[in-house]
Formats: C-alpha cells, structure tokens, sequence
C-alpha cells in the first residue's frame, strides 16, 4: 500500500523528470508500470530492479528512485509501516540484502534529522565488511527511528523482569509480537509525564523512599481536598433512592440544593441509574448546562448539539485528530513547548507535528512571523499538508496567558489557510494574575473580522481549574462552524466507545453550573474555592520566585495552570557525561534531581523546547509546606549537581 501510494504520488513528478531527460515515457505510464512492477515481482525480484528493468538507463533513473525511497521512507516514518517494501527498494540488485553501497545511496537521499545518528554510523559501520538481510534491516529501522536518546522504557523493563521472576524469559526472536513486529507508532510514541523518571520514582517509593509528585496536574494525588457539594451531588446521584434521594432522613443529612439537585440529574440520567451507557454525545441534560455555561461566558450562543461530553480532554482531543488525520502527509501545529499528549497521538496515528515555538524571552508569546515561518517550511519544503494546529490557553507547560492580540492572531492565521484550530482550553479557570484575563478562541473567533468561517473545536475537563477531579474523567468539546457530515462521523466514533463515563458527565454539569449565592450550599462552596485559589496563587509566586533565586536557573512567570518550566544552566562536563550515558542533559539532571532529593519532575525535552535549551516542568500542587521545603531542595541540589561537573 505505501508503495502504491508513493507510485501514484511520484507518478507527475517522474514523468517531468523523465521527459527532461529526453526519455520516452509519461506520467501514467510510469505510474502503471510501477504499479504492475510492485503487483507482479516475484519473491527474488525487487520492486526498484522491476523499476530499473523496465525504464533501461539506471543513470537516467537513479534520481526516480533516490525519490521513491525517500517517499517510502517518509511513510514509513509516519505510519510504521511498509518496511518490507522499503527494503525491497534498497535492495537494488535484487540480492536479498543490502550492500554499503546501498545503504549509503539511501541515507545520502532521505532527511538526516529523520534518522537517529548513533543508527546511522551503527549502520555503515556495519555493512563496510558485511550486508544487511531483512531480519537485520527490520530491527536496524528500530534503531534508526529511536525519537531521543537514551532507553526511556529501561525501568518500566526492568519491572516485567522482577515480575516474571525465573521463568524462563525467551527472546524477541521467540515471540511473533515483539518489538519488531509489533505497531511502529506505538513504539516511538512518547509521553513524558509519565516517562522513565516517573518510572523510576515509583521504583524508589516502591522501596519505601518518600517521593514529592510534581510531575504531573493531578491535584487530589497531592493534597487537594475534594469539593463538598460536587462529592455530595455525586454520592446522592449514586446511592440507590432508598438509601439517598427518597430516604426520609434525607434532609437532615444533606443540604436541600443538594437533593434538588441530585432529584434533577436522576431524573436527566434515567431509570436505569448511573451504571447503564447514556447517548454516545452525552446525557441532554448535562449538554444543555455546558451550553448554556458557554453562551454566558463569551455572550455568544452554544448549541448542545454541537456539544460532546467525553472522557476527560485527552479522549475529546484524540477523537478530533483521529478523525482529521487521513494521509501520511497530514500535519498538526503544536505550540513548543507543548503538552506530550499532541505528539503522543500524532504519532500513534501516523502523522507529523509541525512545531511553532514560543518566545520565552517575551513571555513564551505567539508571533504571526513564527507561524508563517514554520508553515512554509512544512508545506513547501516538506511537501505537508496541515491539517490543524493548536492551542493551549492557559499554557502547558508554560503557565503563560494568552491575550486577545495572541488569539486573533492565531484565529487569522488558521482561517487564512483553512486550518482546522483546536483550542486546548481546560486552565481557563487558573488565572492568578490581576492584568489577564481568560478569553476564548470562540469569542475571538465571533468576533474578529475575516474568521466567520474559521473551523473550531474547543476543550474542557474537570480535571483541572479548581475542582481537579482527574479520576471522573470528565470533559467535553464544542464543534463550531464544522461540517455537518464531520459532526455525523465523529458522533459514530463516539458511538465506537459506547459513551464517556456517567461520573464524568456529572462532574462536568456540576462544575458549570455550581450553587449560586443564596443557595444553601454555596457560603461553603465559596469558601473551599477561595481557599483552593488563594493557595494556587500563592504557591505559583513562591516557586518562580525560589527558581529564580537559583544561580544559574531562570523561569518565566507563572501566569495560569499549574505549573513552572524554569530554563537551568549546566557546565560543559554535564553536558559530556549525558552524552556519554545516551542521556538528554535535562534526563539526567531530573534523575539526579530525584535520587537526592526525592523530588520528581519532568525532563523539559519531553515537551521540546529550542535546541540547546535544558530545563524541566513542575507542578506547584503540592502542599505550601511541601512545596516551600522543595524549593529549598532544588536550590540545594542544583548547587551539588553543579559542583559534581564543575
């Protein structure tokens, strides 16, 4: 299949290339006859010597089937598929093996940052006295499409070692799914917030070391305390009626906007309770309440028909691009640095990330210059076709708050060149400095000249802001000015998972619509929010200011979310000692970090960040006390570290 997609692609441009050079043969008939060529090779003979057989002069031809590699090459990269048909077209002589010279004409003709550069020398090295058959290609393309350095599955390895204990354990080789045969795409996805130093940490609390989590936006994990009225809403909701709603000691035990409540979102969910599925798109009831949660926010109507409740943002998001993304050619914008689930599925399904980087010098701000930069570069050099881009507002990991100047200028942008803008927008709540507002892209959308048509699916979650029910898995998105049929199929996508979880589309209803003053729940309502706000705002000054009090380390403000990305300064010696363990330099400080310190965080290479840039993410969830003595822990380990390699 990539090889016939490659025919068809290369088809015009080889048929140009040919008539150049004065030979007598069209587009289609090249097309065709590589077509036939790859349908009818027998086993000994190779799809590129099918090719060299028919068109005659091989000088004439290399330059098609340099091309054909690199087209092949640039499926494979995308998809993880076709390595057979790859080295099909490497195998030029049709041996059943490629030669140095082979392998050599491939590398000189596909993209040097395609290729990991220690797989590349391992490579030529390896073929300057032997040749490659294709059960050594196949695991040399393992190695050759390793994202970053190092063996970020090393300790989740060692794990299933103790696990299977003495048991005989075979190899690869002895297994029809092993790392070679299994999807390429999940091999070399990625997700660094629970990556090898994560990995680790649990390895070490495991042991019984205490471990301070600030890898990740997990809020409850870490102290917060959960909401009264959301938790008493669910548990009526949950509780058979004879034991909650219809009890007649109801009243004495819960607030009566409790019960109301409770008696209302029964009612929307059904007889049958909350254990039985809802509507794919989610129970009516709760869609109306996001909706009209929307329309008050931006004075601009929602539709619950244009609203699906899902499980958490990250389902919602991986829906979306699961049905934009259709060609191995397909790309999405990411912000750099960005939040690892974008790259993550972007892999999983076989397309690219087109990355535009943030200006930390002013504030990790958007520039129009940036966009059109990166999008040339993608859609002219690399032949791509942009499918979409995103935002993330407020920012992960970042903490910036995005201005209305900023979403009108990625607002412009993507109706420019009919991007698809997916608005990551589930810290809107986590704002903690007076002189920014949350704005959404919708509004800015409504309301910025030359964007009436612009395509825009926005994100939410319980997860975050102030209610941090990560585990309800509770999210929604809102499709606007998408096209009916689009709605249609990602409705039958939805219908594939059945529904989202009843807990997580009622958290989703009770956080838009929580009591309102006068209500009997909400004097304590307001006081658990203020609290939960008051310690955020607090907790994000006193961590950018302690980072910033370390020599040697700088961090932006933390305007929004949950977290700090400070930028460090390493001495050379460091630098040359993670080379030396196959190590990113910000892995192995983030590993040393936790080893003395206990604390874990997460390498800022698993978000990307500009080359030669090293730092790291951390949350400021923990609680003041915990988090005022891991301030004083990174400033005395940043000195340590530092030492060790001075």
């Amino acid at each position: 299949m990539l090889f016939q997609s490659a025919a068809r692609g290369l088809s015009a441009r080889v048929g140009r290339q040919l008539a150049r050079r004065g030979a007598p043969i069209n587009s289609t008939s090249v097309a065709s006859t590589v077509l036939r060529g790859y349908s009818a090779t027998r086993p000994d003979q190779s799809g590129s010597q099918f090719i060299f057989s028919r068109l005659g002069d091989t000088a004439k031809i290399t330059p098609i089937i340099a091309k054909l590699q690199q087209e092949c090459w640039d499926g494979y990269v995308s998809t993880g598929r076709g390595c057979h048909t790859l080295f099909q077209l490497l195998d030029t002589d049709s041996s059943g093996r490629i030669s140095w010279q082979e392998i050599r004409f491939f590398l000189e003709n596909v993209r040097e940052s395609d290729i990991n550069p220690a797989a590349r020398k391992e490579v030529l090295e390896r073929t300057a006295d032997g040749h490659l058959h294709f059960p050594e290609f196949q695991a040399w393309l393992v190695q050759a499409t390793k994202v970053d350095p190092g063996t970020k599955n090393r300790f989740a390895s060692e794990h299933y070692h103790a696990a299977v204990g003495s048991l005989p354990r075979p190899v690869d080789s002895e297994h029809s799914w092993n790392k070679h045969t299994m999807s390429q795409n999940l091999r070399r996805m990625q997700y660094a917030v629970r990556g090898e130093v994560v990995i680790k940490a649990d390895a070490m609390a495991a042991e019984g070391r205490k471990i301070i989590y600030t890898n990740i936006g997990n809020p409850h994990a870490v102290g917060q305390k959960p909401i009264t009225y959301y938790r008493q809403v669910m548990a009526l909701c949950d509780l058979p009626a004879e034991c909650g709603i219809a009890n007649p000691q109801v009243s004495s035990a819960f607030p009566v906007d409790v019960v109301e409540r409770a008696i209302e979102m029964r009612s929307a969910i059904g007889p049958a309770g909350t254990g039985a599925y809802t509507n794919s798109q989610g129970i009516g009831k709760f869609r109306d309440d996001i909706a009209h949660f929307i329309t008050a926010r931006d004075g601009h109507v929602s539709f619950p028909s244009s609203i699906f409740l899902t499980n958490g943002a990250s389902a919602a998001i991986e829906n979306v691009l699961t049905g934009l993304i259709g060609d191995n050619r397909h790309a999405v914008m990411i912000p750099i640095p960005q939040y690892p689930i974008y790259s993550a599925i972007i892999s999983r399904l076989g397309a690219r990330q087109v990355g535009y980087y943030l200006d930390e010098d002013r504030g990790w701000a958007i520039t129009e210059r940036e966009l059109e930069e990166r999008r040339t570069a993608a859609v002219e050099r690399d032949g791509l076709d942009i499918r979409a881009l995103t935002l993330i507002n407020p920012g992960n990991p970042t903490g910036q708050v995005l201005s209305r100047e900023d979403l009108e200028i990625i607002c412009k942008f993507c109706a420019k060149y009919d991007i698809v803008l997916l608005a990551d927008e589930v810290y809107q709540k986590n704002i903690y400095v007076d002189d920014k507002e949350f704005v959404s892209a919708k509004k800015v959308a409504i309301e910025t000249p030359g964007c009436e048509n612009l395509q825009l699916i926005s994100f939410h979650s319980t997860s975050k802001g102030l209610i941090g029910e990560c585990g309800r898995r509770g999210g929604y998105m809102e499709l606007h000015n998408i096209d009916p049929y689009i709605h249609t199929q990602l409705y039958k996508l939805a219908s594939s998972g059945l529904c989202s979880s009843v807990d997580g589309q009622m958290m989703m209803s009770l956080m838009v619509r929580p009591p309102l003053p006068g209500d009997d729940s909400y004097d304590l309502f307001a006081k658990e929010e203020a609290a939960i706000f008051d310690s955020l705002k607090r907790r994000a000054v006193s961590l950018v200011q302690g980072l910033n009090d370390i020599d040697g380390v700088q961090c932006q403000p933390s305007e929004g979310a949950m977290y700090a990305f400070p930028q460090i300064d390493l001495p050379p010696k460091a630098l040359d000692a993670a080379a030396e363990h196959d190590q990113t330099p910000d892995t192995m400080y983030a590993l040393s970090l936790l080893e003395h310190t206990g604390i874990c965080v997460v390498p800022a290479s698993g978000f990307g960040q500009k080359e030669g840039r090293i730092g790291f993410r951390t949350t400021f969830l923990p609680p003041e006390d915990e988090l005022n003595e891991a301030i004083v822990e990174f400033k005395r380990h940043h000195a340590l570290f530092c030492d060790k390699y001075a």
